[in-house]
């Protein structure tokens, strides 16, 4: 859950904060922890994967040939925290509420900070997040029972396997959001024209299929009750780097924790295909 404190740590009811520089500025200073949905609204948020030189070739390769839960928004340059393109000070070290740090394909930390773990052979991918999406729903009025509930997207590892590339392989990941058919199919109207930000599902209905045996325990995030008259929605999700970090093993690597996404200058409406 969303956690914004002052400069005293007191809990300060900052959740409206819009502008995304403001937004950076209060992670950079620990004033804000936890999910950022709702952080900055009209602006992308990116999922965040960082590995050696090294590897990247053949990551931005994996991401190439997996465009739906990879969109590749944002990247670095080796050793260097900032990505103008998303923000004029961003520093992809301090600007994230928490991240994760892999060793060997095991996670060893979550820090909120991670300058004393950042090496000059790094290089940061920012990847599409499905927050814009979901503006674009909620805008048309459709409803979001996770945001409703005030929980966290469930988000479940499948057995659909992504094109591999060099030593990177492992499973499709994907969130969920129940809807009724109606509403499930002007979903899929409407995200289709999001393809930077994961595009249109991948999947609906019958979660068994994708390898999903309890949709009531997703593997990252919160469950969400889907009743009788509605048909379970799965989109591409970029956790899904998270999921072949742990399959394939790097010797390091630093993602985002679920939930807890980069605020970018970008706004919504320019990544609209249509």
């Amino acid at each position: 859950m969303l956690q914004t404190k002052d400069a005293d740590g007191r809990p300060d009811g900052q959740a409206a904060l819009t502008d995304p520089v403001a937004v950076r500025h209060a992670v950079r200073r620990g004033a804000i922890t936890g999910q950022t949905a709702g952080l900055a609204r009209g602006h992308v948020q990116g999922n965040l994967a960082i590995l050696p030189k090294a590897l990247a070739a053949d990551f931005l390769r994996f991401c190439t040939l997996n465009p739906k839960p990879c969109p590749v928004i944002g990247l670095s340059e080796p050793g260097n925290p900032a990505i103008p393109a998303l923000g004029a000070d961003l520093d992809i070290r301090t600007d994230i509420p928490q991240y994760r740090v892999w060793r060997d394909g095991e996670l060893v930390d979550e820090p909120t900070d991670i300058r004393s773990v950042w090496r000059e052979d790094l290089v940061a991918f920012v990847l599409g997040c499905s927050f814009s999406f979901e503006e674009a729903l909620i805008e048309d009025g459709l409803p979001l029972r996770h945001i409703a509930c005030g929980t966290g997207v469930p988000v479940y590892r499948t057995s659909i396997a992504c094109a591999p590339a060099g030593p990177f392989s492992g499973p499709l990941v994907v969130s969920m959001r129940p809807f009724r058919p109606a509403d499930a199919i002007r979903a899929v109207q409407i995200t289709s024209r999001f393809p930077s930000v994961h595009g249109a599902p991948v999947h609906i209905g019958l979660p068994e299929a994708i390898g999903i045996a309890d949709i009531a325990r997703p593997d990252y995030g919160d469950p969400v009750e889907v009743k009788p008259d509605e048909l379970p929605v799965f989109w591409a999700c970029g956790v899904t780097p998270q999921a072949v970090i742990a399959a394939t093993r790097p010797a390091f690597a630093i993602t985002h924790a679920p939930g807890a996404m980069l605020v970018t200058d970008l706004k919504n409406s320019r990544l609209a295909a249509l």
